[in-house]
């Protein structure tokens, strides 16, 4: 065994060839000014090697390796720095690729015109079943890849809704010029004094009016839905009677529209627990619309019934129904499927904001709505929970 001073020896001899070695590295990576990964790896692995040989040299010139032992000990360095850099320039390229996906995905996240890919890359693949993920590129590439569907999702929303936007201004303008139009026509013609009939003009003149308050009204509804400023107040509500007064304030209106309202069932529906105006404007522009789709001499009926868990109101009335592509736009804001849905009743609707105002304050009670033909019609769904809050 080495005696302590020669084991002292050896170990400063170590440090300095270790210490060398390190500030000959450091001036290779300062020279190299921000050195590729591979270059990195190369460095390091040499150094190590390096580091091991210089220390033997050091340590046979102190006569405490032999000439044969130094011959052999630096051929296993010279093979051993070989094999290692090998090594480094495959972990290198393996690096480096991943860093140029990474790379890559990071762009595309602040390039908004630069897709993601759907499919994982090679270099990203899921660690196999029972293995814990260990390789923190592959878990920081699989985030960024998340991350960048998730804003090119989101992109998209904010695209549709914009257009959607842009839609319901161009509808709503229209609409709103319609009766402005006749309300200026019908005022010049009042100062002018050529009117024969004041009184019908007044009345014509007011019956513009409340379309236009209409129209405004469901505006500043849908606004306070979109920006989720909704605020419902809870109390019992009974279904019944708000099922009776919506027909009772219509039933004229169908009448002179010519056609046939009936409610049923309306007096076995339970109380729940929402919010009584917003509720009443639901079942009202349902009944609205379903009148003004109905084709003359057909029929609208609106029906309550327990399924489960939750109270289902249902209108339905006759007539050719609705595109069946049309079906999934029904509720957005602002859309027609057809001429007729510019029409208006009493100044009761127009803008073709009823049923998305519908769909808002449905889903504001945890409720869904939904529309689908039927034979000979059409027929709505609103679905609310019962609950323990019914009662």
């Amino acid at each position: 065994m080495l005696p302590v001073q020669d084991i002292l020896i050896l170990v400063a001899i170590a440090l300095l060839a270790a210490t060398a070695v390190t500030i000959a590295g450091l001036i290779g990576f300062r020279l190299a000014r921000r050195p590729s990964m591979l270059v990195q790896l190369g460095i390091v692995s040499v150094s190590s090697v390096l580091s091991v040989a210089v220390s033997v040299v050091i340590a046979s010139s102190a006569m405490y390796v032999s000439p044969h032992d130094l011959s052999v000990v630096l051929t296993m360095s010279v093979i051993s720095a070989v094999v290692s850099l090998a090594a480094a320039v495959v972990l290198g390229r393996t690096f480096a690729r991943r860093s140029a996906e990474l790379t890559r995905l990071a762009r595309a996240l602040a390039d908004q015109d630069r897709p993601l890919d759907a499919e994982p890359t090679t270099t990203s693949r899921p660690a196999p079943a029972g293995q814990r993920a260990s390789d923190e590129l592959t878990r920081l590439e699989e985030e960024l890849s998340l991350t960048g569907r998730r804003l090119a999702e989101s992109r998209e929303a904010v695209a549709a809704a914009e257009g959607a936007r842009r839609e319901l201004i161009a509808h709503v303008s229209h609409d709103l010029r319609t009766p402005l139009a006749g309300l200026r026509a019908m005022t010049e013609a009042l100062e002018d004094g050529l009117v024969e009939d004041p009184a019908r003009s007044f009345r014509l003149m007011r019956g513009q009016v409340s379309s236009l308050t209409s129209m405004v009204d469901d505006l500043f509804e849908l606004s306070r839905i979109q920006a989720g400023a909704l605020r419902l107040h809870l109390e019992p509500v009974s279904v019944a009677d708000l099922v009776s007064d919506a027909v009772g304030e219509l039933q004229a209106v169908a009448e002179r529209q010519e056609v046939e309202l009936r409610a049923a069932g309306g007096q076995d529906a339970p109380t729940i627990m929402g919010d009584a105006r917003e509720l009443s404007r639901v079942v009202a522009n349902m009944l609205v619309n379903a009148v003004e789709h109905t084709p003359v001499g057909g029929v609208v009926d609106i029906s309550t019934a327990e399924d489960a868990d939750r109270l289902v109101l249902s209108v339905m009335n006759t007539g050719t129904g609705i595109a069946e592509g049309d079906l999934g736009r029904v509720f957005d804001p602002g859309w027609r499927g057809d001429p007729a849905r510019t029409a208006t009743i009493d100044g009761l609707s127009g803008g073709g904001l009823g049923l998305a105002i519908v769909r808002g304050i449905v889903e504001a009670h945890d409720g869904t709505v939904s529309v689908r033909n039927v034979p000979g019609g059409c027929r709505f769904d609103v679905s609310l929970p019962l609950g323990p809050t019914s009662l």
